[in-house]
């Protein structure tokens, strides 16, 4: 019993060392824990640092390689641009050049155009003013001449020249042309050439056409009773020969009596009263008569043209032998040319003329 009172006092100091021995135990594994956890977090640390490290000198080499390829690339980028600009420099020279031909093709091409237009105006106006000269000329012709046959002819040949040529611009021209024409055509105008041609076909008959008191009537009308006489057969007989000539020596005596005598009526004395010597002078007398109306339609004197050819158709009735032909054709000549012979002016082609001067003026 004694010694439990010693036992307590000893156990009584060793219960603070042993507080003091826990908390140390526990900083110690504390810190032996630390250490450990610093350890491994070094060790870690370390593992990713050299894990970076590596990923960094992955890194660093792939920059490196792409560092290259890109240098390369960029090299090669640049030797591409260069070629490039000098492609594009090429390119614009060329098609600096396309465009400098181009513009000189397009300015050749407008030249070409006007040269051409100015071709076909100058053509037409050529045409126009060979139109106007021939018309004018062919005015003179008529206003000359009398005739409506150069105006009808030139307006034909004007109208085929418009046909073949068949430029739209002139159609107007072409349609006046054919109005002036038909115009001109039925006019009805007196064409001095054929009646100038008539009167001297009368001229030149004068001197062959038979008088009333010219001998060769007689001799015409004993040929032409000559030729009434019967003939006298051949085939008479011997006894009737001297009978048969006695006969026709009686009647050739008798028709030779009947042309010493002839009865004819005759309207007008003084015809027979022409002596031969006088025929000649009334056969000129026709004839400047017929040359003077000649020279007046010539001249445009129908009047006067007129008169004369009265006075030769009254000199062919009075002294000349009516019944013959070649009297009754040069009548029926100088009756044709007196019945023509008429003041019918040559209608003027103003429908023309305007068309040509419309044309000319590019309206």
């Amino acid at each position: 019993m004694p010694a439990t009172p010693s036992a307590a006092p000893s156990a009584a100091p060793a219960t603070p060392a042993a507080a003091v021995a826990a908390p140390v135990a526990a900083t110690g594994r504390w810190i032996a824990a630390g250490a450990v956890l610093l350890t491994a977090l070094a060790t870690a640390a370390l593992v990713l640092a050299w894990n970076t490290q590596q990923r960094v000198r992955a890194l660093d080499a792939e920059l490196v390689k792409r560092q290259q390829d890109s240098g390369s690339q960029a090299t090669e980028a640049r030797t591409l641009a260069r070629q490039a600009e000098g492609t594009a420099r090429e390119s614009s020279a060329r098609l600096a050049l396309l465009e400098a031909r181009v513009a000189e093709t397009s300015l050749q091409r407008s030249q070409l155009e006007e040269l051409i237009q100015s071709l076909a105006r100058s053509r037409d106006e050529n045409v126009l003013a060979d139109l106007d000269a021939a018309i004018r000329v062919a005015l003179q012709q008529a206003a000359i001449t009398g005739s409506a046959e150069p105006l009808l002819l030139t307006l034909k040949q004007a109208d085929e020249r418009l046909a073949r040529y068949n430029q739209p611009r002139l159609e107007r021209v072409r349609r006046a042309v054919v109005q002036d024409f038909d115009r001109t055509r039925n006019a009805g105008v007196t064409d001095i050439t054929v009646l100038t041609l008539r009167l001297d076909e009368v001229i030149r008959l004068i001197d062959d056409l038979p008088l009333l008191a010219a001998p060769e009537r007689r001799a015409a009308s004993r040929a032409a009773a000559a030729a009434e006489a019967p003939p006298v057969p051949a085939s008479a007989a011997w006894h009737e020969g001297f009978g048969a000539r006695w006969r026709d020596g009686l009647g050739r005596v008798w028709q030779e009596v009947r042309t010493l005598v002839r009865v004819t009526r005759i309207d007008q004395p003084e015809a027979m009263l022409v002596a031969p010597e006088q025929a000649y002078f009334l056969r000129e007398n026709v004839k400047l008569r017929l040359l003077n109306a000649r020279l007046a339609l010539l001249s445009r004197q129908f009047d006067t043209a007129q008169s004369d050819l009265r006075d030769a158709q009254s000199a062919l009735d009075r002294y000349f032998d009516r019944s013959a032909r070649r009297v009754v054709t040069a009548t029926e000549l100088v009756n044709q040319v007196t019945a023509q012979a008429k003041l019918v002016s040559v209608p003027r082609p103003d429908a023309t003329l305007a068309a040509i001067a419309t044309a000319s003026a590019g309206r």
